[in-house]
């Protein structure tokens, strides 16, 4: 399967409104940033073991690490968890910038360092995820 596939079965295979939401969401990525390089991470590690949630990239950085390495990767990520939908924005360099700038005014949501967790789109305001979004994909570091 190419991505975008990998990418529909895996938002297929959401159960009921997190289905619905998350392809709301990726739709919505697509429209307001076409052309974006896409990911597909099925949370495996080299050992086929399940190490993280898998997850949908958007956009690409190049990280560098402490020890000199870099490697590329998403810029903004989206992910089923076990009680809603994570929003991943990788791409920001300030910690603090999502919680200060964005959690008074995204609904109910948790919003840490670089991820806006919430249950059901119902829950936020989707203008404020989309600004959040679009910084993240339009940031460097």
């Amino acid at each position: 399967m190419n991505i975008e596939q990998q990418i529909q079965s895996y938002i297929d295979s959401q159960g009921g409104s997190r289905r619905t939401d998350m392809l709301e969401l990726h739709t919505r990525i697509l429209n307001q940033f076409p052309g974006l390089r896409l990911w597909y991470l099925d949370g495996k590690d080299g050992n086929d073991r399940i190490v993280s949630n898998p997850n949908i990239g958007y956009g690409s950085q190049t990280m560098k690490y402490a020890n000199g390495k870099t490697k590329e990767f998403y810029r903004v990520g989206l992910s089923a968890n076990t009680t809603g939908i994570s929003v991943y924005i990788m791409s920001i360099a300030d910690k603090n910038y999502l919680k200060e700038t964005y959690e008074k005014k995204i609904g109910k949501a948790n919003v840490s360092g670089y991820c806006i967790k919430f249950k059901t789109v119902k829950d936020i305001h989707l203008d404020t995820l989309e600004e959040a979004i679009a910084y993240g994909l339009l940031q460097s570091k």
